[in-house]
């Protein structure tokens, strides 16, 4: 007789992460809007020049394919996957890595490759926050039944989820723990500065082609999505948080799906509660398995995510020397004790309800946004000043004998020069461009 999953298999989940730091690593995930390079519309799945042929393509280098419905829907290689986003961002996951350094390699072999399938197809990858030039129903669904599901539900629970799915691409640093101690601090840490990131980062101010409202497009979308399973939860800023408090509010956010035979059923909406009562509508009778338990967590979005390491999700995408400064910047405040010390004084009293109103307002003003008494700007200075100290004390060298504090670059010039890539390229829209975003297509 099946018995039901306990409330310590479950927690079980998040707090398996812990581990010492001498097996710390750090994983990089970053997407990017493949297109036609004749119309610069974005690629369909099947056809001439398809995604389906990309990923046929990059079997060459010893990629692995994953199938669903007879599809190829994903690639796996050495601890590393290429999945596909509901619109077609192509997503490189990469493998748990010591140093950026190794980063740096995988990232830059990863275009490599796509460069010679993107010569032979002609297409390229625009890589940028929001789909600049193209309405929601220009973007090709790709099909994977998931996706389904949640098409049909987001409508229901906000109204930029569709753009969100369809429109927006990112980069994600994923980073270990040690201990429930040490994983509620990196959370919340993480949190605090996610808006400081969403600006350094905003690199998405264009939408239909024209000049929008917003400097960082992609994190406009995440405002309206889902409340219920996007954001800030309630609980990470309470006093006893920890991950039976993470596992609690995993729980009590809607369901999306089940998988059985390899089918998706659409239970979105529904209660996981419900579900460990053997009540789940759709399944009247059975109880989940763990497998429908890690299902239902990789359906929770929000600017901080815990699995059993943490993602940090507040990036926009970027080329390679963006992609390699976010991890960098993650590494230098959370795996440098002293660095991680200096970063929780100066967010250890910002509260839930600020930090609403802060990652509302960087979405426009990015840099120039207020935050008590201090610009996000000058608080981006303090947090790469505290990031930089960080990576020169691990001093992790390449062949070359350079440390990592090489990979901020990007971060560091853009608050030196106070300008955005939105900034920068808004005035290039009204000035070098002729007010058309399709040189953004041809940026590298």
């Amino acid at each position: 007789m099946q018995k039901s999953l306990c409330f310590e298999q479950l927690v079980h989940t998040f707090s398996q992460g812990c581990k010492p730091r001498s097996d710390w690593r750090i994983g990089t995930e970053h997407e990017k809007f493949g297109f036609y390079k004749d119309s610069l519309k974005s690629l369909s799945f099947d056809g001439p020049s398809g995604i389906a042929q990309v990923l046929q393509g990059l079997m060459q280098f010893g990629w692995q394919a994953i199938y669903e419905n007879n599809l190829p829907i994903a690639l796996s290689k050495q601890g590393a996957s290429i999945t596909l986003e509901p619109g077609g961002q192509f997503e490189l996951s990469g493998a748990p890595l010591f140093t950026i350094h190794d980063t740096y390699i995988e990232t830059s072999k990863h275009f490599e490759e796509l460069a010679m399938i993107n010569e032979a197809l002609n297409i390229d990858f625009l890589c940028m926050g929001f789909q600049p030039k193209w309405a929601r129903e220009d973007m090709n669904w790709m099909p994977k039944a998931r996706y389904a599901v949640m098409r049909d539900y987001m409508p229901k629970v906000g109204s930029k989820g569709l753009d969100m799915m369809s429109r927006t691409s990112t980069i994600q640093a994923n980073l270990d723990f040690e201990s429930e101690e040490d994983m509620v601090r990196k959370l919340r840490i993480g949190f605090c500065l996610q808006p400081l990131v969403t600006a350094l980062y905003a690199a998405s101010p264009f939408e239909h082609g024209e000049p929008s409202p917003y400097l960082s497009n992609r994190g406009a979308a995440w405002l309206d999505t889902d409340a219920e399973r996007t954001g800030i939860p309630v609980c990470v800023f309470e006093d006893d948080f920890g991950f039976e408090a993470w596992t609690e509010w995993v729980l009590d956010v809607p369901m999306y799906f089940v998988m059985r035979d390899g089918k998706y059923i659409d239970c979105a909406g529904e209660s996981f509660r419900a579900f460990l009562d053997g009540k789940l509508p759709q399944l009247m009778g059975e109880l989940p398995t763990i497998d429908d338990w890690e299902l239902h967590t990789s359906t929770v979005f929000p600017d901080v995510r815990l699995k059993h390491y943490i993602e940090m999700r507040g990036a926009a995408a970027g080329d390679t020397a963006w992609i390699c400064a976010l991890p960098a910047l993650w590494k230098g405040l959370l795996y440098d004790a002293q660095a991680e010390d200096e970063i929780w004084d100066v967010v250890k009293d910002w509260q839930r309800d600020e930090l609403l109103e802060l990652r509302k307002n960087v979405t426009k003003t990015a840099f120039n946004t207020k935050f008590r008494d201090m610009k996000v700007l000058d608080l981006c200075k303090i947090m790469l000043g505290i990031s930089q100290a960080g990576l020169e004390r691990i001093n992790a060298c390449n062949a070359q004998g350079e440390n990592e504090t090489m990979y901020l670059r990007p971060l560091q010039e853009a608050v030196v020069s106070e300008k955005t890539r939105a900034d920068i390229w808004l005035y290039q829209y009204h000035h070098e461009w002729q007010q058309s975003v399709d040189p953004l297509f041809t940026l590298k």
